[in-house]
């Protein structure tokens, strides 16, 4: 099941995200987050931008958010997306369901591009971007520091259809709860497919 992450997911996410921490290139932090740390992130997240997860079983096999890429004002149409998913959870079409959903409600909010942020080395990451419709925008060679080598970052970036994109900001996807009917044919329609 697609659902809007709450509060109370917050241990399941970080549990999602841990290992990308400690055992992968995924992600540069170095230290897992705590979980105030990670609620905190979700709290800032969530005021402008969606957090999504998938669940089967009341277990969060996955969770994917929009961000913003950068803070300068000329810059309010770009979000930035992310997507984690347990082990057990890939291949399965989850991430591609919960970048979708994602995808969808930035457009209603009204951004115009979407960026993804990889690593070079996670060849995995840069398949699922460009079979997204994700085109390499950036590269920025031995950027980044991690478990004993330099590694280089990949931006990828897709346009997309926004709505009502006549020069005014996105609005923060809490107002499009108001409208929370579509939301849920989003989340219902990619949940079922």
């Amino acid at each position: 099941m697609l659902r809007i992450a709450v509060e109370a997911d917050v241990p399941a996410m970080l549990a999602v995200y841990a290992p990308y921490i400690l055992t992968t290139t995924c992600s540069f932090e170095y230290e897992v987050p705590s979980q105030e740390e990670f609620l905190n992130r979700f709290r800032t997240i969530t005021a402008q931008f969606p957090w999504l997860v998938w669940e089967e079983d009341g277990e969060v096999l996955g969770y994917a958010y929009g961000s913003l890429p950068f803070e300068r004002a000329a810059y309010a149409w770009c979000a930035e997306s992310s997507v984690y998913l347990k082990p057990e959870a890939r291949g399965r079409g989850i991430g591609k369901k919960l970048y979708m959903a994602l995808e969808a409600i930035l457009a209603e909010q009204g951004y115009r591009r979407n960026y993804a942020i990889i690593t070079s080395e996670n060849a995995a990451s840069v398949a699922f971007h460009r079979k997204m419709g994700y085109k390499l925008t950036a590269e920025f060679p031995d950027c980044g520091y991690k478990f004993g080598r330099w590694l280089g970052v990949f931006w990828m970036e897709k346009e997309l259809e926004a709505v009502g994109n006549d020069g005014i900001s996105p609005v923060s996807w809490h107002s499009l709860r108001q409208i929370e009917r579509k939301i849920s044919d989003i989340l219902d329609n990619l949940s079922l497919s």
